[in-house]
């Protein structure tokens, strides 16, 4: 990946967190939802953004997403005034599958008893 796609990456994966936090003024969007992940394509037409919740409720999930589709036109405005691209991409929101795997696989592993291994360094000769 180029250093080009990378900065532009991270410049709107910042810039999502701000307008999440501060500019977008939706009631109904949960105000844990966060931005997992950015990837713009190499020609900057179109941008994947990966939305996540630490929760495991789908429908919450997908009623957040639809909630910023719906509203990508304002996001899309906010973008454009918060990062230097010389056209802002189309903005595609998805949910993150990654994360909900990650904090399920967390969960399973906390309900594990499995016992702690005294201290293997006093075993070492």
């Amino acid at each position: 990946m180029s250093i080009r796609i990378e900065r532009a990456n991270s410049q709107i994966q910042k810039a999502m967190g701000l307008i999440l936090q501060n500019k977008l003024n939706n009631p109904n969007l949960n105000p844990m939802l966060y931005i997992s992940e950015v990837n713009v394509t190499p020609d900057f037409k179109y941008c994947k953004i990966k939305v996540s919740l630490d929760s495991d409720n789908e429908s919450e999930l997908e009623k957040n997403i639809k909630i910023l589709q719906n509203a990508q036109g304002f996001i899309k405005h906010e973008l454009a005034k918060l990062v230097n691209m010389p056209s802002v991409p189309k903005l595609i929101f998805v949910l993150d599958k990654g994360t909900r795997a990650t904090i399920r696989v967390n969960e399973i592993l906390s309900k594990l008893n499995i016992p702690k291994e005294d201290g293997d360094d006093n075993n070492a000769e």
